[in-house]
This record gives C-alpha cells, sequence and structure tokens, in this order.
C-alpha cells in the first residue's frame, strides 16, 4: 500500500469513527407517530406547540427561539407542518426537518405569522390539544386564526418525552462520557496549579476550563454538532459559596481545606446529562467526611431506589432518608432529581408531590444534596437511565471521598 492509499484510509477509519449528533430524519416518523397515537387515543384531531424543545422532538429542528414564532402542527390525519418565519426556512431544509415546511414574512408582520399555519391547515371544527408552555399571546394568535377550533391544554408531548427511543439513549451516554471528560479536565487543571506552585484557579476559571473541554471534545470528535443553550458548561462553587444550591460561580479563588463543588453537564444532539461530584482541596476533617459520606449514602441508596414501577415520590422519600437519619436533615434545600432529556430539567420530578411511576427509558438525575450555611455544600449526581433490572448510572466519575481529594 503507498503512503497516499495509506493516509486515505487512516482518515478513511477516522471519519468511520466519529460520532453524529444529528438523528436519522426518519427516526421521527417514529416520534410523530407515537404523539399522534396519543392524540387520537385522547379525542383530538390535531396538537400545536411552540415550545422550542417539543419543536425539536417532533421535527429534529432546532433554533434560537426568539420573538418570531415557530411552531409544529401535528394532525391525526398524518400531516405535520412546520412553521418559521422566512429567515429560518433555510435553516429547516438544512437541518432535514421532518415536517412540511411553511413560513411567513416577518414578525409582527402585514400578515399576522399564524395566518400562514392556518391556510396550511385548513380552517373548520376541530379540537385542538396545544401543550402547556405556551404563552397566552401564542394561543391567542392562533385561537384568531382558528376561530371555529376548540382548543385544550394538554400535556401529550411532555408524557411522550418521558421515554427515551434507543437513538436519544445513545445521544445521553455520548453526553455522560463528555460529561466525565469535563470533570477529569477541571480536577486536572487544579493538580496542575498545585503542581506548579502557581495560584489556585478561581471558580470562573475552572468554568472556562470545563467548558471549553466539553465543547472542544464535541467540535474534534463529532459531526453535525447540535447547538443548545448550554451546550456544555455548569456551575461550580467553593467553601462557603457552595452552600447556596444554585449559586453562580464568582471570581472567588479555592483555599487549602475548601469543598468544593464541580456541576457539570453537556447536551450531545440536544440530549442532556448532568454530572456532579464534591471534592475536598487538601486533607478532608472529620466533618468533612460526615457531610460527605451522607450524601455518597444516600446517592446510592436512592439510585437503587430508581427502578421500573417504583413512584417517583417514593424514591425520593428513600433517598433523601438517609440524611435525615444522619442528623443532617436540617439541611436538606431539595428534592431528590428531575427528568432529563431536551431539556436540562423536565418531567417527571423525584420528588414528595409527583407520583409518576418510573418506566424503563426514562432518563431522571439523582443527585441528592446538603448545604451547611457558612460552611459549603455538597452534592453528588449522576444521571440515571431507567432499566429493565433497575437504573444504571449514564455518567461514571468516582464518587467517594478518597477519589475526590484533591492533594496538596
Amino acid at each position: 500500500m503507498t503512503s497516499t492509499e495509506t493516509a486515505a484510509a487512516a482518515a478513511a477509519a477516522a471519519t468511520a469513527t466519529r460520532f453524529s449528533q444529528r438523528l436519522d430524519p426518519v427516526f421521527f416518523d417514529r416520534v410523530q407517530q407515537r404523539v399522534r397515537d396519543a392524540l387520537m387515543a385522547d379525542g383530538f384531531d390535531a396538537l400545536v406547540t411552540d415550545d422550542p424543545e417539543d419543536v425539536a422532538y417532533l421535527t429534529g429542528f432546532f433554533h434560537h427561539p426568539c420573538e418570531r414564532p415557530v411552531a409544529v402542527w401535528l394532525g391525526a390525519d398524518g400531516r405535520t407542518v412546520l412553521m418559521t418565519p422566512e429567515l429560518e426556512r433555510e435553516n429547516a431544509e438544512r437541518q432535514h426537518a421532518r415536517a412540511e415546511i411553511v413560513s411567513y414574512a416577518e414578525f409582527p408582520g402585514i400578515r399576522p405569522p399564524f395566518a400562514s399555519l392556518a391556510s396550511a391547515v385548513g380552517a373548520g371544527r376541530m379540537r385542538v390539544a396545544f401543550t402547556t408552555h405556551m404563552t397566552n399571546e401564542r394561543l391567542t394568535a392562533v385561537i384568531t386564526e382558528l376561530p371555529d377550533a376548540s382548543f385544550t391544554p394538554s400535556t401529550i408531548v411532555t408524557r411522550a418525552r418521558y421515554l427515551k427511543f434507543d437513538e436519544e439513549i445513545a445521544l445521553h451516554r455520548e453526553a455522560a462520557r463528555v460529561t466525565d471528560l469535563m470533570l477529569e479536565a477541571g480536577v486536572a487543571h487544579l493538580r496542575e496549579a498545585i503542581a506548579s506552585g502557581g495560584r489556585l484557579p478561581s471558580e470562573a476559571e475552572l468554568t472556562s476550563v470545563v467548558t471549553g473541554a466539553g465543547v472542544s471534545t464535541m467540535y474534534s470528535e463529532h459531526d453535525d454538532v447540535v447547538v443548545v443553550s448550554p451546550l456544555a458548561g455548569g456551575l461550580i462553587y467553593a467553601g462557603a459559596n457552595s452552600a447556596f444550591p444554585h449559586g453562580l460561580p464568582s471570581g472567588y479563588r479555592l483555599q487549602p481545606g475548601d469543598t468544593f463543588m464541580l456541576s457539570l453537564g453537556c447536551a450531545v444532539g440536544g440530549r442532556f446529562v448532568e454530572g456532579e461530584r464534591t471534592f475536598v482541596l487538601g486533607t478532608p476533617s472529620d466533618e468533612q467526611r460526615r457531610y460527605h459520606e451522607a450524601v455518597r449514602l444516600a446517592q446510592e441508596i436512592g439510585g437503587g431506589a430508581i427502578r421500573p414501577g417504583a413512584e417517583c415520590r417514593e424514591a425520593n422519600a428513600t433517598c433523601l432518608a438517609v440524611i435525615e437519619d444522619a442528623g443532617l436533615g436540617q439541611y436538606l434545600r431539595h428534592r431528590q432529581g428531575h427528568g432529563i432529556g431536551l431539556g436540562m430539567h423536565e418531567p417527571p420530578w423525584l420528588e414528595s408531590g409527583d407520583d409518576t411511576l418510573l418506566e424503563v427509558g426514562m432518563v431522571v438525575s439523582n443527585e441528592p444534596g446538603i448545604y451547611i450555611p457558612g460552611h459549603a455544600g455538597y452534592r453528588i449526581s449522576d444521571s440515571m437511565l431507567v432499566t429493565a433490572s433497575g437504573s444504571e448510572p449514564l455518567t461514571a466519575y468516582p464518587r467517594g471521598l478518597d477519589d475526590c481529594t484533591i492533594d496538596l
């Protein structure tokens, strides 16, 4: 084989192993049929949604939401219509959106945007479901153009999104792999700073490092990167700052003895994963060991409670009881977890008020945490795939304190 042939073979092999984030357009036929079956079972003639995540779920079209409406009409008659502004038509076509595309000139427009959708689907008496994320303004605009239709709020699409298809699970798995690499990048950066004898990084600097690691990994190893917000990133906070569950990274520079959190995640093909670990910088105190171990054990037992047939509230109670039994219940600030998919946070909710039954194919977070004012927060999270035998953590970075101690 010549050097040219060898180089060509190597290039072909590299191309063959690259990960494609874009799902095949025919995948959306199954998605649409799932929703259409539920639509007809509930006695609806059609469904309309303008939620960007629903639009992506139903058609594969990802867009930057703004004042110009984008909406999907899914008819029981088999038609799927995607309404876009004219300036988005080419984007929808380039993404091979699985729908008939109709567009309007501009917003607010001489002709109202939803008049284009009404012209495409036809007027008349029909029962239309609308997703509950629609604003009153958008819903009113649809009703104005289809005055003979009756509109009823529905969670049909939300419930359909609970159960992931195999192709979606593959995207979640790859997002988990990238999230683990982000965690490794953050730890490596901190260890390099310690070894060099230089200043320790700030929360903001670590955030930049892990975000860059996630984004660069995708663009170097993936084809057809689907850009959503956030594509990769997270919340990084240390010391007393970490006692605020959703605090934002600051210029605070890590100090010896700090407890600190890397709360990271990314989206591959628009499907999210989160992975969170709590670390100690230097030799842990007895207090830090107690707090960390209580959360680690709660996360382990809580993961075991995530299984088919279990109620979300049951898994939540089992998980949080570990922390309460450890005498740390006063430091609880939130539920065990939440659903995850096209949204970083979406139903079902692993919380005492949600009796949804967990099913095979759901992806949920398992993230118990405690927050001690003036000291620190401790949270460990994995995105969990519900399987026939229980559940599986998609993220794999070690969870125990021995593995999450950064020596000085």
